[in-house]
């Protein structure tokens, strides 16, 4: 695909001379930094801004930046910056997108990632929705904030400002603009030591001194507790700042991490197997292993071994949350250096023995698999090893997290079940219908079958009086389902994660009658029409003209008239003058989520329906009433059979459309199991902050208490489920329970919070409730 000028002369041609002139001059310079699928997304980008309306100054302002950003952070970025200008184009000017671009390839240059720069598209919007008078002057001063502050302290520079000075408008203006005290005060506050950008290009020559080879060196955004460097696809990620640290600068810091992950790099020539050992071994592991590549680089360049040595040796003045902590810090040093002692009979045993043989062994990783597992013993006979947390917690700043010494089993699950023995695995192999006709031995093979064929084209192979019976393959096999999604669990008793530790399956919904679905929106008539209203009051109203506006895009002639006759007569004349155009449109994803346990097979009381026809209708009116607001939406459901095997089933996903199809498979859902609640939040969570909606919710429809039967304690997983909703709102994903059970009191408000559940008392009359309380909660 080659792109070139004349392809858009035509997209320009209304526009002013000096924006064809602009292009000229720019489309060589992006043609040398862009690829032509980088080049056609510019200049698309450009093509639609002209058709924002919102000024020539915007599409020049694109134009000229755009270059300098993809030279920065690659061409993967020009669609994020495009998004991110399309939706503050109904929340704030066109010049203030302008600014916003004219400051991109300068956050691009300090921010010096890709995933960085998005993270401060995604903060710009933020704050025109939080604090949108604050963003003109921030974006004036933002070449003297980045040179400050990582991304991470711009952030809570600017959500202090937008928090402290909400309701006074010129104070927020005065801040943003570093205009007033508190906004230096902050500013002060929040600066780190030492930026990554402004020591990545002295740590490149540093390290290709050392070792006569390139390194890729990333940012990244280190503002969480317990953040360590790490190297994936062999580049090296870094924090993004760090402070000076007992006598050591910054730059001597981040020459200790670069030097200890380069050494990783060009002395680690096979990974050690993880399998069949725990987290805890590991860590021991990685802990001598640090000190044989150390080694290593400290006998080619000895000034490796006195930097790192000096960070080995810095004194603590707080203790450690265990005794464990200290003796493999102390253990760590003497590694490090033959001549300390760590007062400890056992540990100077090993560490001696290391120096012993380290000579003879050093290009051996096997060596730091044996000394690593003798000290794990050591700690274990003491009954000294403390949990995962606490191990990762080492005072040692400049080492990674190891994650580039291991090597994990593949495991592949197009050709086998995660508890399948390889004996018991299938093949499916797909065949035409003649084949199936003339080679099938047994048409109804079950579950021990190895083989499995599947006809290409769905037929059904009885008939009885024109009513189709279930095709061959629905009948033939174990029901497909897709690879296994680990989440870790709260354990209350411990206040601890545990990792990994409940296993989803998405599952295929089986599928039922369509029309069933049809007959339940036809019985529920009068709901649907009352849905319809509902629908017509939360529908977007489209463009909207907004006046009485200081800064807006246009005059408002009314408004100019009264100003200048108030000024004729003397009086103060009212400033809001201007209008602007605001897009009224809904930005807001759902997914619906159902308990499909054993628990809804029950029948109703004074009722012939069962709580699943309940939830059945009810997901079917709501299914209807987004369908007809427009809002992408998804209806899944769940069951649990233990912690490995949490079902997952999807009826609607977002992609889908409210068709036969989705309505079959809605018909076709069963009830069964038990109820892992948080487990199936977090999948579902996990699904929904893929949209790219800014509002997210997740509506669940239940029946009972979280549960499941190898849980003995009923409050391990109501705590869980609490813990998965605290997740999902740190994420912004919005979770409201809707629960049939009368004794919910008990237990729902500690789960969803104060407003974040109803209780519905009459259960017959959820169909009417949930469409309603979805239009409550999106309006």
């Amino acid at each position: 695909m080659t792109v070139t000028l004349e392809d858009y002369r035509d997209c320009f041609a209304k526009a002013p001379p000096e924006i064809f002139d602009t292009l000229e001059a720019t489309f060589h310079d992006a043609a040398r930094v862009m690829s032509p699928q980088g080049l056609a997304d510019y200049m698309k980008g450009a093509k639609g801004l002209c058709k924002l309306g919102r000024g020539h100054d915007l599409v020049l302002a694109w134009l000229e930046n755009m270059p300098a950003v993809v030279k920065e952070c690659g061409e993967d970025v020009i669609r994020d910056c495009l998004g991110a200008a399309m939706k503050l184009s109904s929340m704030t000017s066109g010049e203030v997108i302008a600014l916003l671009f004219a400051s991109l390839p300068t956050a691009a240059r300090r921010l010096g990632d890709a995933d960085l720069l998005r993270g401060y598209l995604n903060l710009i919007h933020q704050l025109s929705a939080k604090s949108a008078r604050g963003l003109r002057p921030m974006l004036g001063v933002i070449d003297e904030l980045l040179s400050k502050l990582t991304l991470s302290g711009l952030r809570r520079w600017a959500n202090y400002g937008a928090d402290a000075y909400r309701r006074d408008l010129p104070r927020l203006a005065d801040y943003f603009a570093l205009k007033s005290p508190d906004s230096r005060k902050v500013l002060q506050q929040e600066r780190r030591g030492t930026l990554f950008i402004d020591t990545q290009r002295k740590l490149n020559f540093y390290l290709r001194a050392l070792w006569g080879r390139d390194f890729f060196l990333r940012p990244t955004a280190a503002d969480h507790e317990g953040f360590r460097p790490y190297i994936d696809a062999h580049v090296m990620h870094l924090p993004d700042a760090v402070d000076d640290m007992d006598g050591l600068t910054g730059v001597e810091l981040y020459r200790a991490m670069a030097a200890h992950q380069a050494a990783h790099l060009h002395y680690t020539t096979t990974p050690l197997s993880a399998e069949q050992l725990s987290q805890a071994q590991m860590v021991f592991i990685g802990l001598i292993e640090d000190a044989r590549i150390e080694y290593l680089a400290g006998r080619d360049f000895p000034g490796l071994a006195k930097l790192w040595g000096r960070l080995l040796a810095r004194d603590h003045t707080d203790a450690p949350e265990h005794p464990t902590v200290q003796a493999l810090e102390r253990f760590a040093r003497r590694l490090n250096d033959p001549t300390h002692a760590t007062d400890d009979t056992d540990l100077d045993a090993l560490a001696d023995r290391f120096h012993a043989v380290i000579d003879s062994r050093a290009h051996d990783n096997k060596l730091s698999w044996d000394i690593g597992m003798e000290l794990f013993h050591v700690f274990a006979a003491r009954r000294d090893v403390p949990s995962l947390r606490i191990l990762q917690s080492l005072r040692i700043p400049y080492r990674d997290d190891n994650r580039l010494i291991w090597d994990y089993e593949e495991i592949d699950w197009n050709t086998a079940g995660s508890h399948t023995p390889a004996a018991q695995r299938q093949t499916r192999k797909y065949v035409s219908v003649m084949e199936m006709a003339h080679e099938v031995d047994a048409e109804l093979a079950g579950d021990d079958a190895q083989e499995i064929w599947v006809c290409k084209d769905e037929f059904r192979p009885y008939e009885d009086a024109g009513e189709a019976t279930t095709s061959f393959n629905e009948m033939w096999g174990k029901e497909p389902i897709s690879p296994p999604y680990h989440y870790h669990e709260w354990d209350h008793q411990v206040q601890l994660f545990r990792p990994d530790w409940a296993t989803v399956y998405e599952r295929r919904a089986t599928k039922g009658d369509p029309t069933t679905v049809d007959d339940i929106l036809l019985t529920h008539k009068p709901i649907a029409s009352r849905i319809r209203q509902i629908i017509d009051m939360l529908s977007p109203a489209g463009v909207q003209r907004v006046r009485g506006m200081e800064d807006g895009d246009e005059i408002d002639i009314n408004a100019a008239v009264d100003a200048m006759i108030a000024i004729r007569m003397g009086a103060q004349p009212d400033t809001r003058i201007t209008m602007r155009n605001v897009i009224n449109s809904r930005d807001l994803a759902v997914t619906v989520l159902l308990d499909l346990s054993e628990s809804t097979n029950d029948t109703m009381d004074g009722s012939d329906k069962t709580v699943l026809d309940l939830t059945r209708e009810a997901a079917a009116l709501v299914a209807l009433a987004i369908e007809g607001i427009g809002d992408p939406f998804a209806v899944h459901g769940f069951a649990s059979d233990g912690r490995h095997d949490v079902q997952y089933y999807k009826f609607k996903d977002f992609a889908q459309s409210f068709d036969a199809e989705a309505k079959a498979r809605l018909d076709g859902m069963k009830g069964g199991l038990s109820t892992r609640m948080g487990a199936a939040l977090r999948h579902a969570g996990a699904g929904l902050l893929k949209q790219p909606e800014r509002r997210k919710l997740i509506l669940l429809v239940t029946d009972g208490a979280p549960a499941d039967i190898d849980e003995r304690d009923p409050q391990q997983l109501r705590h869980d489920t609490r813990k998965a909703v605290e997740e999902l709102a740190a994420k912004g994903v919005q979770s409201y329970c809707l629960t049939l059970d009368p004794h919910a009191d008990t237990y729902v408000k500690r789960i969803f919070g104060e407003n974040n559940y109803t209780i519905v008392d009459h259960v017959a009359r959820l169909p009417e409730k949930l469409p309603t309380l979805f239009a409550t909660l999106t309006r």
